[in-house]
This record gives structure tokens, sequence and C-alpha cells, in this order.
């Protein structure tokens, strides 16, 4: 199976997607050392392939999702600043992610693969 071949209408963007997965998978990896749970890194690779296939609408739900966890640990990264900077750091990153999934132009082009194609998008990465 050759999963560079999956359907994309642009490049650039997937590529976009494709660091913006593997610094999610990264992150949940650092996570787990930190203490985290192994569940992160689940989330990590269901956002990578998630990201990679450019379905519609995609790119907003990753972004609401990068952005509402901010929001969750916000008020505890804060209220603990002295020991929690790296997670403070870790959520601008991820605030910084959720804004180029809404607003760079290449990667909403990336997103332009219909629902109703997913089948045709993975019978195209058998090729």
């Amino acid at each position: 199976m050759n999963v560079m071949n999956m359907k994309t209408n642009n490049e650039t963007g997937r590529l976009y997607c494709i660091c913006i997965g593997i610094y999610c998978i990264v992150k949940a990896i650092l996570n787990l050392i930190l203490g985290g749970g192994f569940g992160n890194i689940i989330v990590g690779i269901f956002i990578l392939a998630v990201l990679f296939t450019g379905l519609q609408y995609m790119n907003y739900l990753t972004a609401a999702y990068l952005a509402f966890v901010v929001l969750i640990c916000l008020p505890t990264n804060i209220k603990n600043i002295g020991s929690n900077w790296l997670y403070l750091l870790e959520g601008f990153i991820d605030l910084g992610c959720a804004a180029l999934l809404c607003l760079r132009a290449e990667i909403k082009e990336h997103f332009t693969n219909r629902w109703d194609e997913l089948p045709e998008l993975f019978e195209s990465m058998k090729n």
C-alpha cells in the first residue's frame, strides 16, 4: 500500500498537516514521559491520520479540539506557572497550530476531499 499516493489538493498544505500531526505525537510522548497517559499517543496518531486525509472540515474540527484542550488546561497551568511553564508553551504552540489549520490557504485547500469520496481515496492508496 502506497500511502503517499492518496489524493491531495495541495502538497504544501498536506506537509503542514503532517508536521502538525507529528508535533501532536511528539507532544503526547513527552507528556507520557512527564507522567501523562498512553491515550494521548493514540489521540496524536488519530490527529495525524485525520489531517493526512484532507477530508472536508476536519481541519476546523482538529483546530477546535486543540483550542478546547488549551482552554481546559489553561487555569491550572496559570495557577502553577512555576512548574507548568512547559505546558503553557505547549498551549501556545497548540493555539498556533489551530490558527494555521483555520487560516492558512494551503491547508484549507488540502481539506477539500469530500466525504462521499472516501472509498476512492483509500482505493487510490492501493495503486
